[in-house]
């Protein structure tokens, strides 16, 4: 595992929405933490906290609850440089009622919510960036439920393709379909009328 490499990655990512100084740069680092997760493998399940914040390296991920009918409801995925987590449990220090799982072998670098929160006193370009990301993270759900209310299932699988453009190849069709809110047969007919 190339550590450095890592690390540069997420800089450079931060780097896109605030600029860093060596101090920040050397605070920042000091707190990461790397997880590898397997296929499949949980990050977060239903009655825990979470506990970090999570920027996926390498891998694919997703969120998802259970209705009760233990009907799968995708409600994020992500891939390499997007954060993923139960921000629900991780803000309210509530237990999760979500999975958040790997779809494919995934290297996270993770940011321990207690340290992350001293960070924000003492770098606050580390706080803006991610009141940055919290904000956009509310704007995309609010998109999201506002669409699933008043697009039919064509315009939200458009939408989709036209966002997750890099996604749709790497994450198996009953997934795709339960974010879209559709069966993967009619997935499979929307993939139809498209092409």
């Amino acid at each position: 595992m190339d550590i450095n490499h890592h690390i540069k990655t997420l800089l450079n990512h931060v780097n896109l929405d605030v600029t860093l100084d060596a101090f920040a740069v050397e605070k920042l680092s000091s707190i990461i933490i790397f997880k590898e997760l397997n296929k499949k493998e949980f990050l977060i399940e239903p009655g825990e906290t979470a506990n970090t914040m999570n920027f996926i390296v390498q891998g694919s991920m997703r969120s998802y609850y259970l209705d009760e009918n233990a009907q799968e409801h995708t409600l994020q995925l992500g891939i390499e440089e997007w954060w993923i987590n139960d921000l629900y449990s991780y803000l309210s220090r509530k237990k999760s009622r979500m999975y958040v799982q790997a779809l494919e072998k995934t290297l996270l670098i993770q940011l321990p919510r207690i340290e992350l929160e001293k960070l924000y006193l003492e770098v606050p370009e580390i706080s803006n960036f991610f009141r940055i990301k919290i904000q956009s993270a509310y704007v995309a759900v609010q998109e999201r439920v506002i669409d699933s209310m008043s697009d039919d299932a064509y315009e939200r699988y458009d939408n989709f393709r036209k966002t997750y453009r890099d996604i749709e190849q790497r994450v198996p069709q009953y997934i795709v379909a339960s974010y879209l809110g559709v069966t993967p047969e009619f997935l499979s007919y929307l993939r139809k009328k498209h092409s």
